[in-house]
């Protein structure tokens, strides 16, 4: 089996911590801050109350290929962190996340995945060649949104 991989973003704002929390708290930000051509769309009807053991059904695009995603919140823990956790998707393994730290007037947010592609014996390759770097640009996507919206 392969070893599993992780992919980090970090990036601080100047805002409360509990106001960039609460933009994360929504499950509908999540369009806002995914790229377009995952064509995501959340499956569960909105609003999404989030707290530990939330079951969040979404459906996305993966290099034309649809998918369905079904994710856990696993950690609830406002205004610092939680944890969004694959239990049916295009992944072996997904587990994501989100903390959030407050310095002054700032807040720094951090994305951190620890994933496993599928691909078995062919894994290494399949990473190497096309997930890695698409989650490169998904996460570089998403940090740019995160850093427009809340510049404003």
């Amino acid at each position: 089996m392969s070893a599993l991989r992780t992919i980090s973003r970090e990036i601080s704002v100047k805002r409360p911590i509990e106001e960039v929390f609460d933009f994360f708290a929504k499950a509908e930000n999540l369009n806002i801050i995914t790229p377009p051509e995952l064509n995501f769309k959340i499956l569960t009807p909105t609003p999404i109350e989030m707290k530990q053991g939330t079951l969040i059904d979404y459906r996305i695009k993966l290099s034309g290929v649809p998918f369905k995603w079904k994710t856990e919140i696993t950690n609830w823990e406002p205004p610092f962190r939680f944890v969004d956790t694959q239990l049916k998707g295009p992944y072996k393994i997904w587990i994501h996340e989100h903390t959030f730290s407050s310095h002054l007037n700032t807040t720094i947010i951090k994305d951190e995945v620890t994933y496993l592609p599928p691909g078995w014996i062919m894994e290494p390759v399949i990473h190497k060649l096309t997930v890695k770097k698409k989650l490169e640009r998904i996460f570089d996507y998403r940090m740019e949104k995160i850093k427009s919206i809340f510049s404003k």
